[in-house]
Parts: structure tokens; sequence; C-alpha cells
């Protein structure tokens, strides 16, 4: 495992690699959500083979990348994930986004179709909510702080059987730890996208993954998300809400490997 600093225009990235060091394996490439980091993987990663080489990152004002003033641009952010691409050689690779980074996936997938060859869409939509919700969410971090969202966001992130085991406790600590800049910068990058007309001129495999107690991208909206892009499948991972990789993470990882395998980019799938 290596890490590394990214430095794209006015934003240091921090991004980690680890796994295969074959210079031709698949690389599997993660863009997390809004409030979590690089972290938020481990429960998939360490249930992916070694023949994978896997990158992943901390979006900027997120984890240990910098922080730079809001608003962000979705543009921004896909630049972003696109020097993070550039600087550690990923081209050819499977971009696996939730929620946010799934927007930011998408953006990606249009923008450098040699970066994306195949794509995962968990938990996300080619918009999602309206600009007035987040316009309101913004306003409200800015005069209270994160802790005034915090535990409406975990009840729409997690499903109610979780609410009590471990990880939410990791979870809602980390969520309080997101810089104020960076949560009203993302939030405003969320609030100004709408990629249905750019996602539905996609043509890759495409897998979409939703969380059956999701209240935030309930099942619907990845249903919607997949109909865009012909060819994709859905799965629906059921007794999970927002992070279904953190609620279910054998699931989450079993579905993953297998739309790897299918798209040959994982041929020793046992």
């Amino acid at each position: 495992m290596t890490e590394h600093l990214v430095r794209n225009g006015d934003v240091t990235l921090r991004a980690r690699v680890e796994g295969s060091e074959d210079a031709d394996a698949t690389t599997v490439m993660f863009a997390n959500g809004l409030c979590t980091t690089l972290e938020s993987w481990d429960g998939i990663v360490a249930r992916l083979p070694p023949m994978l080489r896997i990158v992943r990152y901390d979006m900027r004002g997120h984890g240990r990348s910098e922080v730079t003033p809001a608003p962000y641009a979705m543009g921004a952010l896909i630049a972003d994930a696109e020097r993070v691409a550039d600087v550690l050689h990923v081209r050819g690779a499977a971009v696996v986004g939730l929620s946010l980074g799934g927007l930011i996936a998408q953006g990606l997938a249009v923008k450098r179709p040699d970066i994306v060859r195949t794509l995962v869409l968990s938990n996300t939509g080619a918009k999602i909510r309206t600009r007035d919700i987040w316009e309101e969410r913004i306003a409200t971090v800015r005069d209270q702080g994160l802790a005034a969202l915090a535990e409406g966001m975990i009840g729409r992130w997690v499903s109610p059987g979780f609410r009590a085991a471990p990880e939410v406790a990791e979870l809602r600590r980390r969520l309080l730890a997101t810089p104020v800049e960076g949560y009203c910068g993302c939030a405003a990058a969320i609030a100004g996208t709408d990629f249905m007309t750019a996602t539905s001129g996609l043509r890759l495999p495409t897998l979409c993954i939703a969380g059956s107690e999701d209240r935030s991208t309930p099942p619907d909206m990845l249903r919607e998300l997949c109909g865009l892009i012909p060819g994709s499948r859905f799965e629906l991972i059921r007794r999970a809400g927002h992070l279904p990789h953190l609620e279910q993470p054998e699931a989450y990882a079993d579905v993953l490997k297998q739309f790897l395998a299918d798209t040959g980019d994982l041929p020793d799938r046992a």
C-alpha cells in the first residue's frame, strides 16, 4: 500500500494505491460520498482479490485532502478525480462511485472514456434532490454546523436495524469531523448538477446498486439511472440503506466481484 499526495491546481488530494503491482492488472478506482473518506471502502477492499489494483482518494474538503473555499463546481470535483487517475496511471478502469462519488464517476466517464472502461453507480442518481434542498442544508450548516444535520443524515443513510451498530458511531465521528467548507462546497456541487442528458449518452458496461432501505437515493432513483444507460444492470442489496458497502459489505463485494467477472476484469471469480 502506498499513499500519494496529488496536486491539482489549487488543491492537494490524498490518494492510496494498494493490491497488485502488475502493470496489466485491472484497476478499480473508488469515489466515496459526502462526509466520508477513502476509509469508507475498507470493508470492500478487504474482500477483493489481490490480483486487482485498487485506487481510492479523499475528495477536496474531506479526510486528509486540502480544504478549498466553497462553493465547488462539479467540474472541479471531476477534474480532481481525473488528475488522481492521470498521476496514478489509471486507464481502462472499473470506476465505483457512491452518492456524490457516483455523480463524479458519471462525469468522469463522459469526459475521459480512456480512464473509465466499466462503471459502478451506487446509491446515486443523475440528479440528487433539488437545488432548494441543498441550499437550505448549506445555510443550516453555515449557521449551526454539521451537528445540526448529523442525526437526520444518519437516519436517511442507514437502515433502522443498523442504527446501533458500532460502525455507525465511526460514521457519525467522520461526519462531524468534515470541515464545514468541505461540506458546503460539495453540497453546492450536487445542487448544481443534472446529468440526465450526459449520462444517457454513455455506452459502457454499467452496474447500478441500490439499498432497499435507502432514504437518500431510493431504489427507484437507481432504477431510473439504470434506464438511462442501455444494457446496464440493476442490483438491490436488501437490509441496507444509503451505505450498503458499510451495512452489507459481503453482499456488496459479491455483487461487485460478479460484475467484474462478467465484464472480463476478474477472470478468476473464485
